[in-house]
């Protein structure tokens, strides 16, 4: 698929994703690549413009990364991003070493305007800071709020730079050789607290790189459609649908394409949310709204049994997970040989198991890499490989699929299994079930569901006492978990109003028999993780 593209190379920062999620949000299509990826490989890729990410190294040291001085005479814009800009300006002559300040966090930014990427950028001082007059600040720079984070500093721009902007301890905060188009920033504009890095950002790859911003949706599920039928021809497609966005969507994306020669099988393993398995079968099912062949196995006992007794969260996963193999493998024999394995396989899962950049593989994913030899098929297929997890909602609701499902919260592969402490029974699943739909039926009425990124409700194993009219109880605690985050490898506990929570609080003990308890889950990730197994 030919397109204009802007490529991230890494050198092990944590905002690589970011990065280039913030390039598509220009309707710009970028990709990451680790900085060990050879210059010639570049040279072919033809990219539009190159971003350098930050990473945790001090480039001036022997062993950290380092890229070839050729990069930056390719004729190619470059911008290098906080280890990215000292490593460009180490590289071409300027002074890179220990800060005697070390900045992190939102900082005070002067800004040239002149400069093509500030252009449009900050408040003029005068403004933003009456009365005051410091004779380090251009006449007419301009003041703006980014986020810094580094040890090391630029201490002097490299031979045919330009300083660009500074702050009170940062002298080169950035700089530019506008004629060869290379530029560094010592800050971080892909990160929501840099005021206007999406601006900083739109300037560099839809100005200074030219590119046209045609990276849309709909031109994708157009294009992707058009690809799948070139790829597929008159073959057979076999895809396991969870229900979850990534596999619906490419269903979806697949069923358009080449219809009833795709077959879907839905595992329900009676771990998922309330009245969830019949959601899918409406969409996908015979009555659905895709062209498709569905299959849906209804293995609920089958799991209970595997499940029975068993308390440890590693081994609950396991046998959820091996016991989907066996149900899959079963019904891929009743199928058949198929020429193509689909999976929802999305741009991060590619990042993460170490297949696109350079930070270190944060999970291995079961459909990326290995393939199962429990299918007899001769290749696979992976229409969302490209996309990022809010493009892939987009994408969702280009091809017709329900809100409900394309915002559908983020849900484990373990489903409820992980969400329920100590052993899984059906009386239990039913308990966080109808707990979980009142939760998120609350949020919702709050308007407060696209707010936050994740919110669920989990099965603690304590049970005490409580009074229930006259009664004494003898019954389970709820918990209630909800938290923003960006990348989901950080997150802090959402704000809920009290009323809100209140309110949940008195529906779930009042709808939900066998609980009289419920708590509010104020843990940050780290130290605890977003699930509760």
């Amino acid at each position: 698929m030919n397109r204009e593209m802007v490529i991230v190379v890494d050198f092990g920062g944590q905002y690589n994703q970011l990065v280039a999620r913030r390039v598509r949000e220009c309707n710009v299509y970028c990709e990451i690549y680790s900085y060990r990826t050879d210059i010639e490989k570049i040279k072919e890729m033809n990219p539009k413009g190159i971003i350098l990410t930050g990473g945790p190294n001090s480039c001036y040291e022997e062993d950290s990364p380092t890229y070839t001085k050729e990069l930056f005479e390719l004729g190619i814009p470059v911008l290098g991003l906080c280890y990215g800009a000292q490593l460009m300006q180490h590289i071409l002559g300027g002074k890179v070493e220990k800060a005697h300040v070390r900045e992190y966090g939102k900082t005070e930014v002067f800004v040239n305007p002149a400069s093509p990427l500030f252009s449009g950028v900050g408040t003029p001082v005068s403004e933003a800071v009456p009365g005051v007059v410091c004779k380090d600040h251009e006449a007419n720079s301009r003041e703006t709020i980014c986020w810094m984070s580094h040890f090391d500093y630029i201490s002097q721009a490299a031979p045919g730079f330009t300083i660009t902007a500074h702050t009170a301890d940062c002298p080169v905060a950035a700089a530019e050789n506008n004629e060869k188009r290379l530029y560094a920033i010592q800050f971080h504009p892909e990160v929501l607290h840099t005021q206007e890095g999406t601006k900083m950002l739109y300037n560099c790859v839809r100005g200074v790189c030219g590119c046209s911003g045609d990276w849309r949706m709909d031109s994708f599920v157009e294009s992707s459609i058009q690809a799948i039928r070139e790829k597929v021809g008159d073959g057979k497609v076999l895809l396991a649908l969870s229900g979850a966005v990534d596999s619906s969507v490419a269903a979806g994306l697949l069923s358009r394409a080449i219809g009833k020669q795709l077959t879907c099988v839905f595992v329900d393993h009676g771990l998922l949310r309330k009245n969830e398995g019949d959601e899918v079968e409406a969409v996908f099912g015979p009555e659905g709204i895709f062209d498709l062949n569905f299959i849906r196995v209804n293995a609920q006992e089958r799991y209970y049994s595997k499940l029975a007794g068993v308390t440890e969260p590693e081994q609950k996963r396991k046998i959820i997970g091996e016991e989907f193999i066996r149900v899959f493998e079963e019904e891929a024999k009743k199928i058949g040989a198929v020429d193509f394995l689909a999976q929802g396989t999305i741009y991060p899962d590619v990042v993460e198991s170490g297949l696109g950049g350079e930070s270190a593989v944060i999970k291995s994913h079961h459909n990326v890499g290995g393939l199962p030899d429990y299918v007899d098929f001769k290749e696979i297929i992976e229409p969302l490989r490209d996309l990022f997890k809010d493009e892939v909602r987009k994408a969702g609701l280009q091809l017709g699929i329900p809100e409900e499902l394309v915002f559908r919260q983020p849900f484990p592969g373990p489903g409820l299994g992980i969400r329920i402490i100590g052993e899984v029974t059906a009386e239990k699943v039913r308990i966080v079930q109808d707990a979980d739909a009142i939760y998120r039926e609350e949020i919702a009425n709050a308007g407060l569901d696209r707010e936050i990124n994740q919110y669920f409700a989990a099965l603690t194993n304590m049970r005490s006492v409580g009074v229930m009219g006259d009664e004494r109880t003898y019954d389970y605690a709820v918990a209630l978990r909800a938290v923003k985050t960006i990348d989901f490898m950080t997150a802090e506990a959402a704000e809920i109003p009290f009323e809100v929570l209140n309110k949940v609080m008195n529906r779930i003990i009042n709808e939900v028999k066998g609980v009289n308890r419920v708590f509010y889950d104020l843990t940050s990730k780290p130290p605890g993780t977003i699930e509760f197994e």
